[in-house]
């Protein structure tokens, strides 16, 4: 695992970038904030400039209502994701743990030797091979940064435009 920590910034627009509004487009300030005002119950209210400043970087203390309150409208992405450590680096993983039949099996693998570690991981890439199901990803799985992104439409652009210049 690396012992690099993405900074909450870089975490909030990779997710943003590819988790997708209620439109089917990539998600902006002004959406997120207002998926998170469509979330039944009580949740803490997100403004579009405050999430702007959370995914440029101007603003990374977030409170916890406003980090659950956006990982919820973001699709369930787990909250731990956007801490600062390194073992929260893994998307892939953290959606995983969300299973609690996946916990159950974490706890029975903690104390294994490496080698029967090793022998489960082989056997379980083979029933997954088997079943037909995609193989698991290696690793940390969180958009890389440098990783090339799509091109926005000319209305994506104008909105994006809007949105950061609202952040100012």
């Amino acid at each position: 695992m690396s012992s690099r920590r993405t900074p909450l910034g870089e975490k909030l627009k990779a997710l943003m970038a590819g988790r997708r509004d209620e439109n089917g487009r990539a998600h902006t300030s002004r959406s997120l904030s207002a998926s998170v005002e469509a979330l039944a119950g009580e949740h803490a209210s997100v403004s579009h400039a405050a999430i702007a400043k959370l995914a440029n970087g101007s603003q990374d203390n977030p409170t916890v209502g406003t980090v659950v309150a956006l990982c919820e409208a973001l699709g369930g992405v787990p909250p731990a994701y956007l801490l600062p450590h390194e073992s929260y680096e893994d998307l892939a993983a953290l959606e995983a743990f969300e299973d609690p039949l996946a916990r159950r099996v974490l706890v029975l693998l903690a104390g294994l030797p490496r080698s029967e570690l090793d022998e489960v991981i082989t056997a379980l890439e083979g029933r997954r091979a088997a079943l037909g199901l995609p193989a698991a990803p290696e690793g940390e799985t969180a958009a890389a940064p440098g990783r090339r992104r799509r091109r926005r439409s000319r209305d994506e652009t104008a909105e994006y435009a809007a949105d950061s210049l609202e952040g100012l």
